[in-house]
């Protein structure tokens, strides 16, 4: 579903990303994992056009997306969840949750949608920077299943939340996953992935340095807490 070859990514005159490869296959769940400043989100950042100065490739369903502007990679079907949630004070959940054009059919219904997050329902009326944090990730999820994208990038999801939200969080993507969804994940926290992923990516100075499949974790954990500073 998504090929990254070669992708180089600068912020001005700082190179960040080394040449990232690796794939997606349609129906997974794949997780980026590295430390602080590895390039794990910058990575997600030049998928969707949002870093201007980038070169290599990124391929989605066979289609080039290097030199496309993220209007054209959103309406291709890819979205995108940034760890700062980017939830507009001014609109209430509801708002928030409709903001988002429709891309393409097959998106979630705003009903199953408050099936699979019943806060949302509840708060609907609230101002979207009135939920707690995790309610706040809920509705920044919430809204790109809306869209009918099929390839979700989700950036650092439980970061800050408590345990009881990070469990919630787990389940909603073993959910919109078993629907059909792709999704591919930043995490630090390697338990937390460990539950949900296919495999996982390990990104270092922003390159891909290793592929570990799921299955083999228990394995070569103890290295990679090394590696992960865990």
């Amino acid at each position: 579903m998504l090929e990254v070859s070669g992708l180089n990514a600068w912020y001005d005159e700082s190179h960040v990303l080394h040449g990232m490869s690796f794939e997606v296959r349609e129906g997974e769940c794949v997780t980026l994992l590295g430390r602080n400043g590895a390039g794990k989100s910058t990575t997600l950042k030049s998928i969707m056009g949002l870093i201007q100065k980038r070169t290599g490739s990124v391929r989605f369903r066979g289609a080039e997306l290097i030199a496309a502007r993220p209007d054209i990679v959103g309406r291709a079907g890819i979205a995108f969840c940034p760890e700062d949630r980017g939830i507009f004070a001014g609109l209430s959940v509801a708002e928030n949750l409709m903001l988002p054009p429709v891309v393409a059919p097959g998106g979630m219904s705003v009903a199953d949608i408050h099936v699979l997050f019943p806060n949302l329902a509840e708060r609907a009326k609230s101002p979207g920077t009135k939920l707690s944090g995790g309610e706040q990730q809920m509705l920044a999820i919430a809204r790109i299943l809306r869209t009918g994208a099929k390839l979700l990038l989700l950036d650092e999801p439980t970061e800050g939340l408590a345990p009881v939200i990070v469990q919630q969080i787990g389940q909603m993507i073993i959910e919109i996953k078993r629907r059909g969804f792709t999704v591919l994940l930043v995490e630090q926290n390697f338990r937390f992935a460990s539950k949900l992923a296919d495999r996982h990516y390990l990104v270092e100075h922003g390159q891909v340095v290793d592929m570990i499949p799921n299955h083999e974790l228990p394995a070569r954990a103890e290295g990679l807490h090394r590696r992960l500073g865990i």
